[in-house]
């Protein structure tokens, strides 16, 4: 007598149920908005999509947005890193206080952001009268409006640097005092390099910060067409004129764009945890 044993059946792959709840919330919420941009992107096909990025306008928004961005990206690399490493390395009265401030702009509303800097570098802010006689005036023109992204994306590069000079194991620093190099040497040679990860990072997040920025930058711009007109701006502005396609070809390459910027992102991060940076 021979027996046979029934197969085991097999086992499906389910979705657990928060997973489901998950992607019910997100679809909505995140998923189908970013999806529009793209399906409205394309209802006019490709000649029309070129056709809408081809603009003089639109041409100077995203040509503009990429200086700007890459501008603040560069300055605050320094300015951030900086920063970091004096509220890092060094003990000082005030130091909490100024570590929460640094960090403000991150709680501030961006439109208070931009009416801080018309207070102070408008025609008739604290320091903006004293200039509009000499004929400087920082408002209403590109350095207004690098200003106001260096503000708003200054947390973002601390947020990077920072926690790595916080945990850099300072026996390395010593052995470089203790060979005859001083402090500037010893930051290039040993601390600079440690910093590169996070540098990139900082300066990932600050790029891609910059180049939606819109609540302070529409404040101290004044949204001049073909002079101060962010690609953000001219979204809007077009959309207030009810030139939909113009203004979702451009959204349509700031969400690219972004995709690219937080997959490297992404990337960078995933293998400074296999690294154990």
């Amino acid at each position: 007598m021979t027996f046979t044993h029934a197969s085991a059946p097999s086992r499906r792959p389910t979705i657990p149920v928060p997973v489901v709840i998950l992607l019910t919330i997100l679809l909505p919420l995140l998923f189908m908005p970013l999806a529009a941009i793209f399906i409205f992107a394309g209802t006019s096909g490709l000649d029309g999509f070129v056709a809408a990025l081809g603009s003089q306008d639109a041409q100077f928004a995203l040509r503009f947005s990429f200086l700007i961005a890459f501008t603040t990206a560069a300055v605050n690399s320094v300015l951030g890193t900086f920063v970091a490493y004096v509220l890092s390395k060094y003990r000082f009265w005030g130091r909490e206080a100024l570590s929460i401030i640094v960090n403000l702009p991150v709680a501030i509303p961006t439109v208070v952001v931009g009416t801080s800097l018309l207070l102070l570098w408008g025609p008739i802010g604290l320091l903006g009268r004293l200039l509009d006689p000499l004929g400087l005036q920082p408002m209403f023109a590109p350095l207004g409006v690098l200003l106001a992204h260096l503000f708003v994306t200054l947390p973002y590069m601390l947020g990077a640097v920072k926690p790595v000079l916080d945990e850099l194991d300072v026996t390395y620093e010593e052995a470089a005092y203790t060979i005859g190099a001083n402090r500037w040497q010893t930051f290039r040679l040993v601390i600079l390099p440690a910093l590169r990860g996070g540098l990139f990072s900082g300066a990932l997040l600050t790029f891609a910060h910059s180049l939606g920025e819109f609540g302070a930058t529409v404040m101290v711009s004044g949204n001049l067409r073909l002079r101060t007109q962010t690609a953000p701006l001219y979204i809007f502005a077009q959309f207030e004129a009810g030139n939909v396609e113009a203004a979702n070809a451009v959204a349509a390459v700031l969400a690219g764009l972004s995709f690219v910027l937080f997959f490297v992102l992404l990337r960078l991060t995933r293998a400074q945890s296999k690294r154990g940076v």
